[in-house]
C-alpha cells in the first residue's frame, strides 16, 4: 500500500479540470470534488489513512464508508445509498474488490465524475469477479496459486 499512495495522489490530481468540470476560465471558484475511498476484501477504512491525510492537506473532502464485504450486489447498493448523502462532485477510489465495487455503484448517479482504480477489478458490463480471476495455470502446473515456491509467487515487503 506504501507504493499505491503517491499513485493515487497523482491519478486523482491527474484528472484535468476542464474535462472533469467544464470550463478552466472559472478554476478558482470550482468546487473541489469529494473524494470517497473503498478499501477492497482484505482491508479496512484505515488502509487508506495516509492517503485521507495527504488529500485533506490539498483541500479535498474525503469518506472512507465502510465496505460491509456482504457480497457484490449488496456492498455496491451500500455505498450507491451513501453516496448519495453527497452533494457536489465525486470521485470514487477502490482498491481491489473495492473496484469492482465502486463501478456498481457508480451506476446512474451523475454527482459521479470519475473512477479511479487502484491495483483493483474494473469490469465491465456482463463480466464478474470470478471471470476476472480465472486465469489458466501454465502447462503442467497446478491451477492452484499456492503451488508455485513462495519467495517468488509473494512479494514480501518488510514493515
Amino acid at each position: 500500500m506504501k507504493k499505491v499512495i503517491p499513485l493515487v495522489i497523482i491519478a486523482l490530481l491527474a484528472i484535468p479540470a476542464s474535462v472533469t468540470f467544464g470550463s478552466t476560465r472559472n478554476v478558482a471558484n470550482m468546487v473541489k470534488p469529494s473524494i470517497v475511498l473503498v478499501h477492497g476484501a482484505w482491508a479496512d477504512g484505515s488502509s487508506w489513512s495516509r492517503v485521507v491525510g495527504l488529500l485533506q492537506v490539498q483541500g479535498y473532502t474525503v469518506y472512507v464508508p465502510p465496505n460491509p464485504l456482504r457480497g457484490l450486489a449488496s456492498d455496491s447498493a451500500y455505498i450507491a445509498s451513501f453516496l448519495q448523502s453527497i452533494t457536489g462532485p465525486i470521485i470514487l477510489v477502490g482498491h481491489s474488490y473495492g473496484g469492482a465495487v465502486i463501478t456498481n455503484a457508480a451506476t446512474g448517479n451523475p454527482n459521479v465524475k470519475a473512477l479511479v482504480y487502484v491495483d483493483a477489478f474494473a469490469p465491465d458490463e456482463g463480466e464478474s469477479l470470478a471471470s476476472l480471476s480465472t486465469v489458466p495455470p501454465p502447462p503442467g502446473q497446478s491451477p492452484s496459486c499456492l503451488a508455485g515456491d513462495p519467495t517468488k509467487v509473494l512479494n514480501f515487503v518488510p514493515l
